[in-house]
């Protein structure tokens, strides 16, 4: 729990970034409202047409009793809706950081420099950027699969799809906002991703908070700046935590 706590302390000294930087926090709000209108839009739709969604979707409950002929359709109501948000959280900040990426780049370069480490200012790159976007949708994809499905399981369903869409997302989330300033220090894929597993509880912190805070009503867009920022801090973790590289000749 304490690995869990202090990731969850890194989106909050993401949060007090806005004391050093607040011109250059707000400019990350931007392309966050931008692409938070958007799904916002989209979600209001989904919850107008659901119940007729889920009537579709279940013709075959036409002839069941009503009670389970409602249960059933609640059940998948639930797991649409739960997928959704899922897509909706990992979409926008893969859409927010393709977007907003001149914004964010500043963000997390000035963190690095508020930290001690001026020199780190390679780009990220724009293909990078694309198709770090179009993995997190992947991923994303798999994730809201998962969750619904997990909501199809009757009683129970809704609280395990909730939890698991809520564990995997934050593992995801976390990942992508840490892989800019890991990158930029020349770190391959494989040994990010070995970073991110020897801490994997201080990853599933930070991303948790990042996620709850993005289900809060416009709490994605006060907080993407400051999970840019926060995933820096996070990604300098790792890499000072990291074993010592062994001697040559070892």
């Amino acid at each position: 729990m304490r690995e869990f706590a202090r990731g969850v302390a890194f989106l909050g000294r993401g949060f007090a970034t806005w004391r050093r930087r607040p011109g250059l926090m707000a400019l990350g709000l931007l392309p966050a409202a931008i692409v938070g209108v958007l799904f916002l839009s989209g979600l209001i739709a989904l919850g107008t047409f659901l119940p007729g969604i889920t009537e579709a979707v279940t013709p075959f409950a036409e002839g069941w009793p009503s009670v389970w002929a409602t249960v059933i359709r609640i059940a998948v109501g639930t797991a649409l809706l739960g997928g959704a948000l899922v897509l909706v959280a990992v979409s926008f900040t893969a859409l927010t950081l393709l977007i907003g990426e001149p914004f964010y780049d500043r963000i997390w370069k000035a963190v690095e420099a508020d930290a001690g480490d001026p020199a780190i200012d390679a780009d990220y790159g724009f293909w990078r950027s694309i198709g770090d976007t179009v993995a997190l949708v992947a991923k994303g994809i798999g994730v809201a699969l998962l969750a619904a499905l997990i909501g199809l399981i009757p009683v129970v369903g809704g609280v395990l799809s909730t939890v698991t869409a809520v564990l995997l997302t934050g593992l995801v989330l976390a990942d992508e906002l840490s892989s800019r300033a890991l990158t930029a220090r020349g770190l391959a894929p494989a040994v990010r991703r070995g970073l991110m597993r020897r801490h994997r509880a201080r990853m599933l912190g930070f991303g948790v908070a990042t996620q709850l805070c993005f289900l809060v009503p416009l709490g994605a867009v006060a907080t993407m700046p400051a999970a840019v920022a926060g995933s820096t801090l996070l990604a300098r973790s790792l890499l000072e935590d990291a074993p010592p590289a062994p001697a040559p000749g070892r």
